[in-house]
């Protein structure tokens, strides 16, 4: 499986900004889909993840904020992040993980969220 992310950018802190991940291949509906976001001198932390059947985790700073969702029709996942903050700027990484043996684990090259003050 390859990843795509795209949709990061600078925006102004309150703004908001939909980031999308594309899947290559066919099996997409039989991976968890995630958000990882990694700021610069920190560790890579999950920001939401979104099973295939569509059960939803998100981290306590993002709840109320940022909405995943996905399409797997169409093999792609998204994160809409509304009220932004300039702490949520990072680099985001799309991250997909097969719910069956063999749990194989792909990630995307991220997409840079800057939020200015």
């Amino acid at each position: 499986v390859q990843l795509q992310a795209s949709g990061g950018g600078l925006v102004q802190a309150g703004g908001s900004l939909r980031l999308s991940c594309t899947a290559s291949g066919n099996s997409f509906s039989i991976y968890t889909m995630g958000w990882y976001r990694q700021a610069p001198g920190k560790q890579r932390e999950l920001v939401a993840t979104i099973t295939s059947s569509g059960t939803i985790n998100y981290s306590n700073f993002v709840k109320g904020r940022f909405t995943i969702s996905r399409d797997n029709a169409r093999n792609t996942g998204h994160l809409q992040m509304n009220s932004l903050k300039p702490e949520d700027t990072a680099v985001y990484y799309c991250n997909v993980r097969r719910e069956r043996l063999p749990p194989y684990e792909f990630w995307g090259q991220g997409t840079l969220v800057t939020v200015s003050s």
